[in-house]
């Protein structure tokens, strides 16, 4: 994924407790990491659905890298294997749901065993923080869960962003992960890779569907997500991500999520509002 920061905290997922919540359908719970926190990949017996409050969360499935901002969720199926990073001071929010216990209509409108983006709307975070208390007896309990599975909704678009899959190609993409500042052209990695640029253009239009340069625009942005989650200005997002100057970020980043920084977090800076937090609910855009 992105490179790491210093600081980060590498964790490995302990083995999931299923023992000790056997009786429960859903069961909720909340972490603030006090630093970058990495989770290693790793795989659950139980779908997953995580949000985040104050930060946001940055989660790789395959060759698909998610960003998780506030107002949204990732549900992620039992079984698919996934990393994880959430910016420091973040409230990471998280529920596992028993897949023998929904409703068989839900289990029919999540059976894509795929990550698929969740509207977290006021009423379905209030319910999964309800479910995480521990002194619910089992007919609240029930009562909780029964409308969480009434509620919980697939969302669309979200933001994904496709990696290319393609070895003529990967190198690109490793570096602009590591570095999206990076400034080399289609031209130059071509030189670079000693194939043509024509090559190069066919294989992320087969891969993303997306030209180099479209690519590189979204994966710029998909970054400024954080960065702008975390607290910094336009100003220094936009050199961070390798822009010459700030309109041309905001330009950018309009193309992509269809609106400016400053309107997307709902300041007039493009900047978190107090706390670090994000003061209205965020839109997910598919780019991939």
């Amino acid at each position: 994924m992105w490179r790491r920061e210093a600081g980060t905290v590498v964790l490995r997922v302990p083995p999931f407790p299923e023992q000790a919540v056997a009786p429960f359908a859903i069961i909720a719970g909340l972490q603030v990491p006090s630093v970058p926190t990495e989770w290693a990949p790793h795989a659950h017996p139980r779908h997953e659905l995580v949000w985040v409050r104050g930060g946001t969360l940055t989660s790789r499935v395959a060759d698909r890298v998610f960003t998780v901002s506030e107002g949204h969720g990732l549900w992620m199926p039992a079984g698919v294997v996934h990393g994880g990073r959430a910016t420091a001071g973040a409230k990471f929010y998280e529920a596992f749901f028993a897949p023998d216990r929904a409703p068989l209509a839900f289990a029919s409108a999540f059976a894509v065993e795929e990550p698929t983006a969740i509207a977290m709307t006021p009423l379905l975070e209030s319910l999964l923080t309800h479910l995480s208390r521990t002194d619910l007896d089992t007919a609240a309990r029930e009562r909780a869960e029964a409308v969480v599975f009434d509620v919980l909704q697939p969302s669309e678009p979200r933001f994904a962003l496709q990696l290319p899959g393609d070895a003529r190609i990967d190198a690109i993409a490793e570096a602009l992960l590591d570095d999206p500042a990076d400034h080399r052209s289609l031209e130059d990695w071509a030189r670079c890779l000693g194939i043509s640029d024509r090559t190069i253009t066919r294989a992320f239009r087969q891969a993303t569907g997306l030209s180099f340069a479209q690519w590189r625009q979204v994966l710029r942005v998909h970054r400024a997500l954080t960065l702008l989650a975390e607290g910094f200005d336009v100003t220094t997002v936009s050199e961070t991500l390798g822009y010459a100057q700030p309109s041309t970020f905001i330009a950018s980043f309009r193309r992509v999520m269809g609106t400016t920084p400053g309107a997307f977090f709902g300041t007039a800076h493009g900047t978190p509002g107090p706390a670090g937090g994000v003061r209205n609910p965020v839109p997910a855009v598919q780019n991939s």
